[in-house]
């Protein structure tokens, strides 16, 4: 199944069980228009004073922004979570594969809600489990298994992070991949990685970090057999990139950075390395979300910068930053779609369901898929330098 094949689910209502995506809301959600929302929220985090611990992703809607506890970056929440065991609850304003990843760190007493679970992520989305296996099965066939070290975005299912843990792997986040690349060549002599599911990510730590050849980079696509490589390309590749890609950060082009330059001379161009290698080549700065925070949090009054990821942080570092020209590297207006599925209606469902006693939408990750996701989680916080930062 592709991304263009799972289903739209407004409201996030309706089920799509093979993707764990999708919620029947039992009861009506309260109208976006219904002018007492804020006070609703408020009202409802109020009740559950200490019992609740709100999480907010940097690519959250502002009404949901307000009601976190902390904000961050996928990993660096999980790991706030899992400091707060005296919350029973852990609401998550993010996507699937976050709270996941909250669900495996924190303790079996704690409640992780995701608000909306149609709030996926199109990247986890290309990398399903069973294709994953296949092309495990298929690089075995090609007799290339025994040298490839599985690699694994953040980004990604519980049951993808397991499979690694499974198989000599490690989990990475956009500020340490290439430590895990380091970490995973040093597994075995002339060993290869298999990353997955962010190509973009892969290859533009593996040719601008550590300077691997572009030629040595293939690509596997899950839905040719033998991932429409040859035995010999497989045999001659360093990298082994999956063929998935962020629907945000992939629809930056190098045309509009060569407009902006022309139209603003001197302008900064700060992008994530989850946009392609054409844009990341052409940018000034390039790093994770919380690198392009701290950039500009840094950056001198009266510079001009355009930003290429997720248009909610863009416009909420903008509006911090007066003293600075910010701008979104697009031509058109792009949020994450799966991440503004959680809107302040979604929110005050959730709370107000936990205010109720009802727990609703609740994240499990099954115990044999923690134990194996949590080695290779364990491997990445193992590796030396920035592996806490995502």
């Amino acid at each position: 199944m592709t991304t263009v094949d799972l289903p739209l689910l407004p409201l996030g209502r309706g089920r799509d069980l093979s993707a764990e995506r999708g919620v029947e809301c039992p009861g009506d959600l309260p109208s976006a228009s219904d002018p007492d929302l804020v006070a609703r929220a408020r009202a409802a985090k109020a009740a559950l004073g200490e019992r609740v611990f709100v999480l907010g992703h940097h690519y959250q809607r502002d009404e949901v922004i307000e009601f976190a506890d902390v904000t961050g970056d996928s990993f660096k929440l999980a790991r706030d979570a899992a400091d707060r065991p005296e919350a029973e609850f852990i609401v998550f304003c993010g996507v699937h594969f976050m709270a996941e990843s909250a669900d495996i760190l924190t303790g079996p007493e704690q409640k992780v809600v995701l608000p909306d679970l149609a709030a996926g992520c199109s990247m986890a989305d290309m990398a399903r489990l069973g294709q994953v296996e296949d092309a495990w099965d298929a690089l075995a066939d090609a007799g290339v298994q025994d040298s490839v070290v599985p690699v694994t975005y953040m980004n990604s299912s519980a049951d993808i992070k397991a499979f690694c843990g499974r198989n000599g792997g490690v989990v990475c986040t956009s500020s340490n991949a290439d430590v895990a690349l380091e970490w995973a060549f040093d597994q075995k002599d002339g060993a290869k990685v298999l990353f997955f599911p962010d190509q973009h990510l892969g290859r533009n730590t593996a040719v601008l970090k550590m300077g691997i050849a572009l030629e040595s980079c293939v690509v596997w696509d899950p839905h040719q057999p033998s991932g429409g490589l040859t035995p010999d390309q497989l045999r001659a590749a360093k990298m082994i990139l999956w063929k998935g890609h962020c629907s945000v950060h992939g629809r930056f082009s190098p045309d509009v950075v060569d407009q902006l330059r022309e139209k603003h001379p001197g302008i900064n161009i700060l992008v994530h390395p989850e946009c392609t290698h054409e844009v990341v080549l052409k940018a000034d700065l390039v790093g994770s979300t919380e690198f392009i925070i701290k950039t500009i949090e840094a950056a001198e009054p009266g510079t001009t910068w355009a930003i290429g990821t997720e248009l909610n942080l863009v416009k909420r570092l903008a509006d911090a930053h007066p003293d600075k020209s910010i701008v979104f590297l697009d031509r058109n207006v792009c949020y994450c779609s799966t991440m503004n599925r959680i809107d302040l209606p979604h929110f005050v469902w959730a709370m107000e369901s936990l205010v109720a006693g009802n727990i609703v939408n609740v994240i499990e990750v099954d115990p044999q898929t923690e134990v194996d996701a949590k080695v290779a989680l364990q491997r990445m916080l193992d590796l030396p330098g920035k592996s806490h930062r995502d």
